[in-house]
This record gives structure tokens, sequence and C-alpha cells, in this order.
């Protein structure tokens, strides 16, 4: 009889242990894993590039366009439709730039260079700070094509590993002459 209760005596103190170190388990899952998930709106945002980016995190902030952290394009924007001359501008990290300026081109649809020049600094650039910069092209296309706008991040050592660029799409419109009939 004794044998009896002492096995009893055991096993209610091993299901006792058990239940015991099965509650800790629960109450440490429940928190470690969020009880209530959040989901971000699926909103998009239109980056300098062309490309998209999307909500993410726990706030739901749009995640940073590429190159955004080193170069950011005002005017024009993506997929804009641009005549000559063309504007540009807008803010770049003063590590874009040597000696106050980089190299701005444009191509055509069929990847033919239409127009190049340097865009210059418009303050202080030996910085590693947001510098705005500004430049104008002149081109000349005979129809309405895609085009592409990029902007080289300036490397005088002609080094891979220090280049950097930022291609933004862009539509070219001819530049139609006013001709006055007497």
């Amino acid at each position: 009889m004794e044998i009896n209760n002492f096995l009893k005596t055991i096993i209610f103190i091993l299901v006792f242990v058990f239940i015991v170190l099965a509650g800790l388990i629960l109450v440490y899952n429940l928190k470690t894993f969020p009880t209530s998930q959040k989901a971000c709106t699926q909103d998009a945002k239109l980056c300098s590039d062309g490309s998209y980016v999307g909500r993410t995190g726990p706030k739901c902030e749009f995640a940073p366009c590429p190159k955004e952290d080193l170069i950011k394009v005002e005017s024009p924007r993506a997929n804009e439709r641009v005549s000559s001359p063309i504007f540009i501008k807008g803010q770049a990290r003063g590590t874009w730039f040597f000696e106050a300026s980089f190299p701005v081109k444009l191509y055509d649809s069929k990847n033919n260079l239409v127009s190049q020049h340097y865009s210059q600094a418009q303050r202080e650039w030996m910085t590693e700070d947001f510098v705005p910069f500004e430049s104008t092209l002149q081109f000349n296309v005979d129809k309405e094509q895609n085009g592409t706008l990029v902007l080289e991040k300036d490397n005088p050592s002609d080094l891979p590993e220090h280049a950097g660029e930022l291609k933004i799409p862009v539509v070219l419109i001819p530049f139609l002459k006013t001709v006055k009939i007497y």
C-alpha cells in the first residue's frame, strides 16, 4: 500500500512539474510573438529612377528608394515629358561631385547619346552632406520617344568601386520651331 501511495505522489509531482513547464513555455511564446499583426496599406511611392517602393516595417513607412541616400532628383520626375532644354535640379551627397560637378547624359530610345553636360553644385561641395545641384541640357530629336537621363557620379580615378549612376526614364519631345508666314 505504501508503494502505491509513493507512486501516486511521484506521478502527481511529475504531472504538476509538466503543467508548470507547459505554462511557462506558453507564457514565453506569448511574450515573444506579437498577439496582433499590423498590415500596411499597399501604397506605392514613385522613385526618381522610375522604380516603385511600398510600405514596410512596424510603422508602415515607405522603403527607401534606390540610391536615395546618395542623390535625389527633383526635376525632371520619372517618365516626365521633356523638351529642350531640360532643366535638371536636385541634391547629391558631396561625394557624388568632383571639382563641384558631375556628368549628366541623355540617351534616346535606341540608346544613342543625344546630349551631355555637367551638373554644377550650387554651394560648397566638399562635404558628405547633401548639396543642391542644377544643370541644363540642350537636345534635338525628330520624334517623340522614350529616353534615359543618366546622372553619373564623377569618378576621376575610373575605378569601378567608385562609380555610380542614377538612370531616370523620360519621354523626349521634339523641339517645335514656330514659323511666321506673312
